[in-house]
């Protein structure tokens, strides 16, 4: 690791590459009309280009090896590793007739108008129960496409239903990451920063329900076409969910669920042998741009965080605190700015945390709150940024782009919202 930032304060011209993302990105979506038009991965080959051309004190070789070590990450590699194994499962259960058995008979025993509503409902049980938001994901947005298409609602509605509820478990989940980093970094106990952080975010979780309803609740849309469906087709499914609920990691259920989804294919003839592999190597396929992405991101991110782009950000917030409410507004702050910083709400946790941990001691924040707030607030920041691991993962298994998406991620801007109105009307503790 090479250390060539000597300056406490750290520097915000490093923070450059992600300024050129954003500006590349959503400007040629302005000037074009078409957010389609420049592929993300181009927008992050810019901003890579850009942290590579900073710092002039590292030679080329020094920020490649450095960049090296962000890519080897344990968070990204895992990270990746699940992008493939998703791949794989949603190329064979979809080939085995899996996602359109599943459709069918969700919408044979939901409503038509509860669907939309439905799929946040589902994701914030899956999500609670499983402690990860991308795996969650990338079980359902298959799911959230077959309905689009047999219902006539807009993709991007029902990709952003399952990514809200994603985010409402990942933030909540007692075996989640983030929630285990928040509660590690803070010291606080795991059923005081539950209780904390559920009473805040449940209105957001409400309002979320109710605006997919509405959304969802009308008559321009219809089921349309067969709504036969096999069980057998919806085992690999039923075990995927039923895994995540028992606590199974999500890397063993995607390649057991895989495994199973090629069984039931070639035993109800969905295809051959010989073509059992090809749809894996497909859904493996389709998820090669969002684990390059995720690598690239990586590296920007690293080189960012040495040259003092992170350490800027920290200090920044730090030295505007004067009060017990600015203290928890600071940690708020923090975790967003870090994990748009970032891309990562964990590593934004973990790098925020013992900042958080000073701020709280020093302005009369309790553990719980300040906890409830580095996790909120991070994954609040995680579910709104189109180059985060969900956004990109939604994206990636529905065929649009996140930008569409975000519009539709009512429930991490609420939470973020409900998070303030708690702060300004701080109980007594």
């Amino acid at each position: 690791m090479f250390i060539t930032n000597n300056h406490s304060k750290g520097r915000a011209i490093s923070l450059r590459p992600i300024a050129v993302f954003f500006l590349f990105f959503i400007g040629s979506g302005l000037i074009t009309g078409d957010f389609y038009s420049m592929p993300a991965i181009v927008g992050f080959l810019i901003a890579l280009i850009i942290a590579f051309l900073q710092n002039k004190n590292l030679s080329f070789v020094q920020k490649l090896r450095l960049a090296s070590t962000g890519v080897g990450d344990e968070n990204i590699l895992t990270m990746c590793l699940i992008f493939l194994a998703a791949g794989a499962f949603s190329g064979a259960v979809r080939a085995a007739g899996g996602v359109e058995s599943t459709v069918n008979l969700g919408l044979s025993i939901l409503p038509g108008n509860m669907a939309v509503a439905g799929l946040f409902a589902i994701g914030c049980f899956i999500s609670i129960s499983m402690g990860t938001s991308v795996g969650t994901i990338t079980a359902l947005a298959p799911i959230a496409a077959g309905i689009s298409d047999k219902t006539g609602f807009p993709m991007a509605i029902c990709a952003g239903a399952v990514v809200c509820g994603a985010m409402f478990g990942d933030n909540l989940s007692i075996i989640s990451d983030t929630t285990i980093a928040a509660v590690k970094t803070q010291g606080c106990d795991m059923r005081d920063k539950f209780r904390e952080n559920f009473k805040i975010v449940l209105p957001a979780a409400i309002i979320t329900l109710g605006l997919f309803y509405f959304l969802g609740n009308t008559n321009e849309y219809q089921v349309n076409g067969n709504l036969d469906y096999s069980l057998i087709k919806v085992l690999p499914y039923l075990f995927v969910l039923i895994g995540a609920v028992s606590g199974v990691n999500v890397f063993v259920i995607l390649i057991i669920g895989t495994v199973l989804s090629m069984l039931v294919g070639l035993g109800t003839g969905m295809f051959t042998a010989t073509k059992m592999f090809t749809h894996v190597g497909n859904g493996i396929m389709s998820m090669y741009d969002i684990t390059v992405i995720s690598i690239i991101v990586a590296c920007i991110i690293t080189l960012i965080k040495e040259y003092g782009g992170i350490d800027f950000v920290l200090n920044f917030i730090k030295s505007r605190i004067s009060s017990t409410k600015g203290g928890e507004l600071g940690i708020a702050a923090l975790a967003l700015l870090v994990d748009i910083c970032t891309a990562n709400n964990t590593v934004a946790i973990v790098m925020a945390g013992p900042i958080a941990k000073d701020i709280s001691e020093e302005f009369g924040v309790t553990p719980r709150r300040s906890a409830s707030l580095l996790d909120m607030f991070s994954s609040m920041g995680q579910g709104l940024i189109p180059y985060g691991a969900q956004l990109l993962a939604a994206a990636s298994l529905t065929g649009l782009n996140p930008f569409a998406i975000i519009p539709y991620c009512f429930y991490p801007l609420l939470m973020g919202i409900s998070g303030l109105i708690f702060i300004f009307i701080k109980n007594k503790d």
